[in-house]
């Protein structure tokens, strides 16, 4: 059975700057610790991509997957899905969705759903998603406030 978990974290960042690093597959290695590659392999007539391959070795987790993503039409939400299982993951369902502040800033709730597909205790699963999802949204509000980041 698949758990979800939601965190959030503040970026000092207008929404479609947030947004713009998260579309930016291709440059995930430069910037996220376990991902070696993420490979756009379909896109929308838009651009934007609707399959990417992702390679990840975090140690321990080590996995190559698809996700298939969908956009809200203003970006304020980013959804995926696992295309096919992995060896690592039987479901994955994740969202960001980007709320913008009165300061100019941006609120971004970071949910995300796994079953993995080898056995894992509760409470280490728990602590591994955590773990997972700090550094996600730390490594995201790094790369978005760095010097010289995407505007």
């Amino acid at each position: 059975m698949a758990d979800s978990s939601t965190q959030s974290i503040i970026i000092d960042a207008a929404p479609d700057r947030v947004a713009a690093v998260i579309c930016d597959f291709p440059s995930y290695p430069e910037w996220t610790d376990a991902v070696r590659a993420a490979t756009v392999i379909e896109e929308y007539e838009d651009g934007y991509a609707s399959q990417v391959r992702f390679v990840l070795d975090a140690g321990v987790l080590a996995d190559e997957y698809v996700l298939e993503y969908s956009y809200a039409e203003d970006l304020t939400r980013i959804e995926w899905h696992l295309v096919a299982p992995s060896k690592m993951q039987k479901v994955q369902r994740g969202s960001y969705d980007l709320a913008a502040n009165a300061d100019g800033g941006t609120t971004v709730t970071y949910t995300l759903e796994v079953e993995l597909a080898v056995g894992m205790l509760g409470m280490f699963r728990r602590k591994a998603e955590k773990m997972i999802m700090d550094a996600a949204l730390k490594q995201l509000k790094r790369r978005v406030e760095a010097p010289g980041a995407a505007q």
